[in-house]
């Protein structure tokens, strides 16, 4: 069911982000993030100002992990930036290799490439890449284990128990199903 129906307005920002993930031939996974920051109309004095529709951000990053969720490696790229600076930030993000997404991550993460070290939209992208790593991964293990003849849906990740209503430890779902095995996690 959509939102209520809103009040009369006018669109002033438009901010996309897509998140993929990806399945690698050599085994590890892909997951990549590309938000675009556009305004529906013009503004900034020219040649330095933008026309509208023309982003004022469009930011790229790519983790690469594997099935533990360890990053291998982590670029970023900036198509439009509103300072040239900006772009100085990316090659900071590869500092996240190494880190594990989990408990901790985002705290070591902001560690690693917050305040002058990073860039603000590039940071915020971190927790959906964390998501979308998680939501890939399963998928991936979901189709492993079926082509093994091993799926089971009364099976759970430990992992995802009491992360948010549907995994409550005490909640119908997870009472009504039993641990995914450390082996077959």
């Amino acid at each position: 069911m959509p939102l209520s129906r809103p009040q009369s307005r006018n669109l002033l920002h438009l901010r996309d982000i897509q998140l993929r993930g990806y399945e690698r031939a050599d085994g590890l996974i892909d997951i990549e993030a590309r938000m675009t920051d556009t305004k529906p109309y013009s503004w900034g004095e020219q040649p330095h100002g933008l026309n509208a529709g023309e982003p004022v951000h469009d930011m790229w990053m790519r983790l690469t992990v594997d099935l533990d969720m360890r990053i291998h490696a982590c670029e970023a790229a900036m198509d439009a930036t509103p300072y040239s600076v900006c772009t100085a930030a990316a090659p900071n993000f590869a500092q996240l290799a190494g880190l594990t997404i989990g408990k901790g991550f985002l705290r070591e993460a902001m560690r690693r490439v917050g305040n002058v070290a990073g860039c603000t939209h590039l940071r915020e992208l971190l927790q959906p890449l964390g998501t979308v790593a998680y939501q890939t991964i399963y998928s991936l293990q979901v189709r492993r284990r079926a082509a093994t003849q091993q799926a089971d849906a009364a099976f759970i990740n430990p992992a995802l128990i009491n992360t948010c209503l549907a995994y409550d430890e005490h909640g119908p779902l997870v009472q009504n199903s039993r641990p995914l095995a450390p082996e077959r996690a």
